[in-house]
């Protein structure tokens, strides 16, 4: 094992980046899409406990990274006529329409997905223009879903966003009471989304994925292990995320 300055650590073929930030606890992540490691310990962690920590995951990673692996990828996006996108877990094509007017996109009959831009309209921003359509239909459901998860959690956020992020389904802020839900979610099936949402809502009352969480998750969606597994068998975007 050796440490360089760039705070990487390396064993074997394994290279792990790690941060040191001002937390309490040590948090591992295998990120998407191509299983990087990032080790997230105090500020005062020693050298020891950040080789016992590597150490002891060594097998979690390892699979971690193999289904990472085995995933299918979206093919890279060109913003034209025949692509395949994805709206609430249902397979759409794209159907680019130029003209004068005003930019949109609508879900047109039950396999079209309808892209309306202007001339010389550039693939990037047409790519923003479907990022804008998936954060409002987020935002849309989320308006539905809240109320009774407030009342079944007895939990309510100080704040909800919405915004696409490259390596979280979620994040929860404790201390500002703040959820943020990715935007990406829209391209999954409903069910996904609201698993994030309760996981999320779940960590106002407990912090860390002990034991007090789980039993949170079990008591108020009793099939949450299920919604994971098909958020994580689901194919991942695109891009090559960088960290």
């Amino acid at each position: 094992m050796s440490v360089d300055s760039s705070a990487k650590v390396t064993i074997g073929d394994l290279e792990i980046e790690i941060k040191r930030k001002q937390i309490k606890n040590i948090h591992l992540s295998v990120l998407p899409p191509n299983g990087h490691v990032r080790l997230s310990v105090p500020e005062n962690t020693s050298d020891h406990a950040i080789r016992l920590a590597i150490v002891n995951k060594l097998r979690w990673i390892k699979q971690q990274q193999a289904d990472f692996a085995a995933q299918p990828r979206q093919a890279c996006r060109q913003m034209v006529s025949g692509e395949s996108h994805y709206v609430w877990g249902r397979c759409y094509r794209l159907d680019v329409q130029i003209g004068a007017g005003k930019h949109s996109v609508k879900v047109k009959n039950t396999n079209r997905l309808e892209l309306k831009v202007t001339p010389n309209t550039s693939t990037e921003n047409r790519v923003k223009l479907l990022n804008r359509f998936y954060r409002g239909e987020v935002h849309q459901a989320l308006d539905k879903l809240l109320p009774f998860w407030e009342k079944r959690t007895g939990v309510k956020a100080a704040q909800i966003g919405v915004k696409r992020m490259k390596t979280k389904w979620g994040s929860c802020n404790v201390n500002a009471q703040r959820l943020w839900i990715n935007s990406e979610l829209a391209k999954k099936p409903p069910e996904c989304l609201e698993y994030i949402l309760v996981h999320e809502m779940v960590h106002l009352l407990e912090r860390h994925h002990n034991e007090r969480f789980k039993s949170h998750m079990d008591q108020f969606m009793p099939n949450w292990r299920e919604r994971r597994s098909l958020l994580n068998s689901l194919p991942l975007a695109y891009e090559d995320w960088s960290y």
